[in-house]
């Protein structure tokens, strides 16, 4: 007897979908060993991650540290300098106290009118003049080459 026609499509269609199982089944298979291996390489690269954090940290407290110290450094060096300039001032208010007690005791000397006192009066300051400048009018005065 000889399969009815209906019966050998059926088996057909089984056999497709069976096909379609196995295909879909080995698809999955690699889809996990995949996943398996990225998981994987991600917990490689998080240890990774993990080892490095603690040298990086203590990296940026070196860092910290030696900024600290290079302000403090130069902070020492600014404070230096300032009190380098406070006593040279206060070695030219001196100097100058004394210049100024010679001045008084040598117009003292010469009988000078009055003496030299501290109180000095500003002169107001002039504009200098411009001399040998003049207006020169637009057009004249320009240079020919010959």
């Amino acid at each position: 007897m000889t399969p009815s026609i209906p019966r050998t499509h059926a088996v057909a269609a089984l056999r497709m979908k069976q096909i379609a199982l196995d295909n879909q089944s080995r698809m999955i298979r690699r889809l996990r060993a995949k996943l398996a291996t990225e998981i994987r390489e991600s917990a490689a690269i998080k240890k990774e991650h993990e080892s490095n954090q603690v040298p990086l940290e203590a990296s940026h407290k070196t860092i910290a540290g030696l900024t600290e110290i290079s302000l403090s450094d130069r902070i020492q060096a600014a404070e230096d300098m300032i009190q380098e300039q406070h006593l040279i001032i206060e070695a030219l208010v001196e100097e100058k106290a004394s210049l100024l007690q010679t001045i008084q005791g040598l117009q003292e000397e010469n009988g000078a009118p009055a003496p030299f006192d501290d109180e000095w009066e500003e002169e107001a300051e002039e504009e200098p003049e411009e001399e040998g400048l003049e207006d020169i009018p637009l057009g004249e005065g320009e240079i020919f080459e010959e």
